[in-house]
């Protein structure tokens, strides 16, 4: 351990430990802009600037506490009269690079710069003149707005694009205080290797990249007499909408968020839970089909439409491998605008349907190709985020937590234990692995909580033994990780020797859903372990907990599809893929 003094305090410290952290464990906050736990600490911006005395002369040295790690006999001064003016200053320059406009900013109220304003009591006529870059506003993409003038450098962006996804959309161009952030050579997003991911966004400290936001279109379109609006909410929305009002994280505010939505007028309310357990059927078939019958494998699953983008430019050659079935969304919207639109006596076109996701990327598949229209029209009208939806809420002046709990509208609403977890890294194998024991061995799984697919690892790998059968199985959450696991089975296929895995679950976002880029600001690991537990919370307290003993999945098939991987479920439930180019939408 290192033994140092902060503020006059002893405290010791294992090997490595940076003085931010140092600080943190003695609960004394130091401010930051540049820093990101997510990320690795680069000292950008000099706000966490702190002090090393020496005790024997007085003297001190500026260290930025991000990045300095603790030595022994270190005797830190964390706030003081120099070190407020210092970051005074350090602020007031990045203001005067920095538009003005915060009332119109979508993240006005969520901005840390505007906190670190507010904190500091920069309320005074700046000091230095303002010199904006006067840079167009990049909305090439309809998912991700990027405002150039808002952008303060940090490079908060550019590690999340770089180290943690490994898409390299953004960089830096030019040097000194001509510095821009953004796509090669001055591009804009459509023409860059971005896969809307969306962690740019969640990374950003201030409103320089930010999701569009559809709320008034929504408003018309619910008070629409010609149109029936629907709603159905992803698995993670439920584990984190509860932030944005003030709620501990990973509290469960399922049957709020469904009296909400029918307060803001939607006339049925739906789970795409329900949609993850009908995914698990046909995933699962699919899977067994393959593994018995023959088929590309291994098998990867087609859930994350971050990692469909990636697998379409990146990776063309194994596209073959990619599960056809359709994500839980988009299963949700063709089976809203046949089967259940059958049922109630309505035409396809004239249901609006909204998604409510914890992705930005899922804007992007709602439209990915016209497999997303076979109901005949948009299988899912408009995509919204957790975020969207709470500022739905706010503007409706909703009391959120203090709504009463209500229950989704059947038969597409109510789900398994199974069909929640899909928010978490390893759920979609873990609920795939429930089924797949069933549909193999004619027995059902005997403990279902496969927790070896659990946690934040960044590769995951198990075996299960399916009646004698071994299926080997991998789970990856980050998109920087997918690389060596390409190889491995690339490798192992040019040396002739057996694959290393049969099945793949890949999330392109750190944690799974829990943490999309649609996900209230904040994100860290911790958030991810109370958001992930709040869904395996959900699954441990349903009573049925495997998606092929939901009746109501019995019933679709009963009634509709015959039985999984049939025509008509190849029609409305799967999909195809495309290679794409790298530098063009």
């Amino acid at each position: 351990m290192i033994d140092l003094t902060i503020n006059g305090k002893a405290v010791s410290v294992e090997p490595g430990t940076t003085i931010l952290k140092a600080a943190q464990q003695m609960n004394i906050k130091i401010p930051t802009l540049c820093y990101n736990d997510d990320l690795p600490a680069w000292a950008s911006c000099g706000i966490c600037v702190v002090k090393n005395v020496d005790p024997r002369t007085g003297r001190a040295r500026m260290a930025r506490a991000c990045c300095t790690e603790c030595t022994p006999g270190m005797n830190i001064v964390t706030s003081d009269l120099e070190l407020t003016k210092a970051r005074r200053t350090v602020l007031e320059l990045i203001l005067s690079n920095h538009p003005q406009d915060c009332l119109q900013c979508s993240r006005s109220g969520q901005c840390e710069l505007q906190s670190l304003a507010q904190d500091f009591g920069l309320r005074a006529a700046p000091r230095f003149q303002q010199i904006l870059k006067n840079q167009p506003v990049d909305d090439s993409y309809e998912e991700i707005v990027f405002d150039r003038d808002k952008c303060i450098n940090c490079g908060r962006c550019v590690e999340a694009c770089q180290q943690m996804q490994n898409v390299w959309a953004l960089e830096y161009t030019n040097r000194g205080d001509k510095t821009v952030i953004g796509p090669v050579a001055g591009s804009d997003l459509a023409h860059s290797p971005c896969i809307r991911c969306g962690q740019c966004a969640a990374h950003c400290p201030t409103g320089a990249i930010t999701t569009r936001n559809p709320i008034e279109k929504i408003f018309e379109k619910t008070a629409d007499p010609e149109l029936t609006a629907v709603a159905s909410i992803a698995p993670s929305v439920r584990a984190a909408l509860g932030e944005e009002f003030g709620m501990p994280a990973g509290t469960l505010t399922t049957g709020k968020i469904y009296t909400a939505l029918r307060m803001l007028g939607f006339k049925y309310v739906f789970d795409t839970n329900f949609a993850a357990d009908l995914t698990i059927m046909e995933e699962g078939t699919e899977l067994v089909t393959r593994l018995t019958k023959g088929g590309a494998l291994p098998m990867f699953t087609s859930c994350c439409p971050g990692w469909v983008d990636y697998a379409e430019k990146y990776y063309q050659d194994f596209l073959p491998n990619l599960s056809s079935a359709k994500s839980p969304q988009q299963m949700q919207g063709a089976v809203t605008k046949t089967y259940w639109a059958e049922q109630a006596g309505l035409k396809a076109d004239k249901i609006y349907h909204v998604s409510v996701m914890p992705c930005t990327a899922k804007l992007y598949e709602s439209r990915r190709n016209d497999d997303m229209k076979s109901s005949g029209a948009p299988d899912v009208d408009t995509v919204i985020t957790t975020r969207e939806l709470a500022s739905l809420i706010r503007q409706a002046g909703i009391d959120f937590v203090n709504l009463e709990d209500t229950e989704a509208d059947n038969p597409i609403g109510p789900y398994t234990g199974a069909g929640t977890i899909f928010g978490a890294t390893g759920g979609v194998m873990e609920a795939a692995v429930r089924t797949a024991y069933k549909l193999v061995t004619g027995n059902e799984l005997g403990d279902v909580n496969y927790t070896a697919v659990r946690g934040l690892e960044g590769v995951k790998k198990a075996e299960v033994d399916l009646n004698g059968t071994k299926v080997r199985l991998c789970v990856i959450h980050q998109m920087s990780n997918v690389d060596a696991v390409i190889n491995e089975i690339r490798q192992a296929a040019a040396e002739g020797k057996e694959r290393p895995y049969d099945f793949i679950e890949v999330m392109a976002c750190r944690g799974g859903c829990v943490t999309g880029g649609g996900q209230p600001y904040g994100h860290c690991d911790d958030l991810r372990v109370k958001r992930a537990a709040a869904l395996y919370t959900d699954d441990a307290t349903h009573e049925i907990r495997r998606s092929h003993e939901n009746p109501l999945i019995t019933k679709i098939y009963d009634e509709y599809f015959g039985q999984p991987n049939s025509e008509k479920a190849h029609h409305l439930l799967h999909t195809h893929y495309t290679a794409r180019d790298l530098y063009r939408d």
